[in-house]
C-alpha cells in the first residue's frame, strides 16, 4: 500500500467539520488559537520588558531569542522520532503545551535577562515537544488531497490568536501605568484553556504496514526531494532572525518620531503622553496588523498549494520576505512601518502551513513526525545562529545590517528551491 492510499485511507475515517477540516484538526486549531492568545499577549512586550525593564541590550535579546529555539530544537527531531516509535501522539501534545503554559506567568517575575533565557528555553521547550506529533496528527487525520487546506486553516486559527493576544495586552497597558509585569499572568489563562481543550481530541491507533521499517533517527528512507527542501529551509532561516527586532525597529522608529512631532498620538493617547507607552501600543498594532492578514491568507495559500504545488507558492513567500526585509533596512520614517508589517504577513501565509504540508508529502507516512522533527531542528538550529548574527550586526554595525542580511538569504533560498528542487503537487513529483 502506498504513503498516499494509507493516509487517505485512514484519514477518511474522521468527520468533517468543515469542508477539508476533521474534527480533530478543528480541535486542534482551537487549542492553537487559545495557546497564541497566551504567546502573543507577551511576544511583542517580551523585547521591550528586556530592554526598557531589565536593560538587556540588543545582542541580549539575540542570545535569548536564538538559544531558546536551537537548544529546544536539538528535542523537536526526537519528540518526532518518539511520537512515531510510540504511535501515539496526543500524550506529547498535551505535555507539550502544559509546560509551556508554566513558563508563561514565571517570565512576568524575573529579574534579570538570564532568567529569562531560561524561562523562554522551558517555553520552547514545551513546543519542540508538542509541534512535530500535533502536526503529525493533523496529516494523520487529513486526506492527502485536503493537506495544505488542514495546515493553512491550523495555521489561520493559531494566528487569529496572534491578534487576539496582542489587543488584550494593549488593552491591559493603561490599567497597570505601563508595567508589564501583570500582563504575563494573565496571559496563563489562555494558556491553561488550551490544555483543557486538549482532551477533547480522540486518537485512533494508527495502522503501519506489517512490514514497515521501525521509525529510526536517521534520514534513511527520506529521498533527494525532502533533503533539497530541508537545505533551502535552513538556508533561508539562517537569516530569518527573530521577529523581536521587527517589533523592536517599529518601536524605535515610532519613538523617534513621536519626540521629534513628526507623527501624533491621536486615539493611543489612551497610553497617556509616555513616549516608551505610546511607542510600544504602535509597535504591538502594527504586530497585529501583521497578523490579520497572516490569519486571512494561510487557509487560501493551503488551498492553492493543493492545486498548484507546494514549491511555487513558497517561492512567491520568500520574495515578499527580502522585499519587506529590504524595506526594513531602508525606511526612515515610522509611516511605512505600518504597510511593511502589513505585506509582512503575506509572506508567512504563503510559507508556514506550506512548507509543513510540503514536509509532510514528502516524508514516509511511517516516519512523518520523524520528518517534521528533522524540520523542526534544522529551523530551529539555523535561527539560532539568525538571531545570534541579528543582533550581534544590530549592536556592532547597525539595524540596516540585520536586514540586508536577512533579505540576501531569502533570495538564496528562493533561487536553490526553483533550481534543486523538482516541482510536487501534493505527494507526486511532476
Amino acid at each position: 500500500m502506498s504513503n498516499t492510499e494509507e493516509s487517505g485511507r485512514s484519514a477518511t475515517e474522521e468527520r468533517f467539520v468543515l469542508r477539508g477540516v476533521t474534527r480533530n484538526v478543528f480541535v486542534l486549531g482551537l487549542v492553537s488559537f487559545l495557546n497564541d492568545i497566551s504567546s502573543e499577549m507577551l511576544y511583542p512586550l517580551v523585547p521591550i520588558f528586556l530592554t526598557a525593564m531589565l536593560g538587556a541590550p540588543a545582542v541580549a535579546i539575540g542570545l535569548i531569542e536564538g538559544v531558546a529555539e536551537a537548544t529546544a530544537s536539538l528535542l523537536r527531531v526526537v519528540s518526532g522520532w518518539y511520537a512515531d516509535r510510540l504511535r501515539r501522539r496526543r500524550p506529547l501534545i498535551v505535555g507539550g503545551y502544559a509546560v509551556s503554559a508554566f513558563s508563561k506567568p514565571a517570565i512576568g517575575l524575573a529579574a534579570s535577562w538570564p532568567a529569562v533565557l531560561a524561562l523562554r528555553f522551558a517555553d520552547r521547550f514545551g513546543k519542540a515537544m508538542r509541534n512535530p506529533a500535533r502536526d503529525a496528527l493533523i496529516a494523520d487525520s487529513t486526506p492527502t488531497a485536503y493537506r495544505g487546506r488542514a495546515f493553512g486553516f491550523h495555521r489561520s486559527l493559531d494566528s487569529a490568536g496572534a491578534i487576539v493576544g496582542p489587543l488584550a495586552a494593549l488593552a491591559l497597558l493603561p490599567a497597570f501605568q505601563e508595567d508589564l509585569r501583570p500582563i504575563f499572568l494573565f496571559a496563563f489563562i489562555p494558556a491553561v484553556a488550551s490544555v483543557a481543550l486538549l482532551f477533547l481530541v480522540r486518537e485512533r491507533q494508527r495502522a503501519v504496514p506489517t512490514r514497515a521499517p521501525f521509525p529510526t533517527l536517521t534520514l534513511k528512507g527520506f529521498g533527494r526531494p525532502f533533503k533539497a527542501v530541508l537545505l533551502v529551509v535552513a538556508l533561508f532561516s539562517l537569516g530569518n532572525s527573530s521577529d523581536a527586532f521587527l517589533i523592536l525597529r517599529a518601536q524605535d522608529l515610532f519613538a523617534r518620531d513621536l519626540e521629534s512631532g513628526a507623527i501624533a498620538a491621536g486615539p493611543l493617547a489612551i497610553f497617556g503622553s509616555n513616549v516608551l507607552g505610546l511607542s510600544t501600543a504602535m509597535a504591538v498594532l502594527a504586530y497585529v496588523l501583521y497578523n490579520i492578514v497572516y490569519t486571512l491568507g494561510a487557509t487560501p495559500a493551503g488551498m492553492l498549494s493543493d492545486r498548484l504545488g507546494r514549491r511555487g507558492i513558497v517561492i512567491v513567500g520568500f520574495a515578499i520576505y527580502a522585499v519587506v526585509y529590504a524595506g526594513f533596512a531602508l525606511v526612515t520614517g515610522s509611516a511605512a512601518i505600518w504597510v511593511l508589517f502589513i505585506v509582512y504577513g503575506f509572506y508567512i501565509a504563503m510559507t508556514e502551513g506550506v512548507l509543513r504540508a510540503y514536509i509532510t508529502d514528502l516524508s514516509p507516512t511511517q516516519a512523518r513526525a520523524t520528518g517534521l522533527g528533522v524540520y523542526y531542528t534544522a529551523v530551529g538550529l539555523a535561527s539560532f545562529a539568525a538571531s545570534v548574527l541579528g543582533g550581534a550586526l544590530w549592536t556592532y554595525v547597525s539595524p540596516v545590517a540585520t536586514f540586508a542580511f536577512g533579505g540576501v538569504m531569502a533570495v538564496v533560498a528562493a533561487v536553490v528551491l526553483l533550481v534543486a528542487v523538482p516541482r510536487v503537487n501534493g505527494s507526486r513529483p511532476r
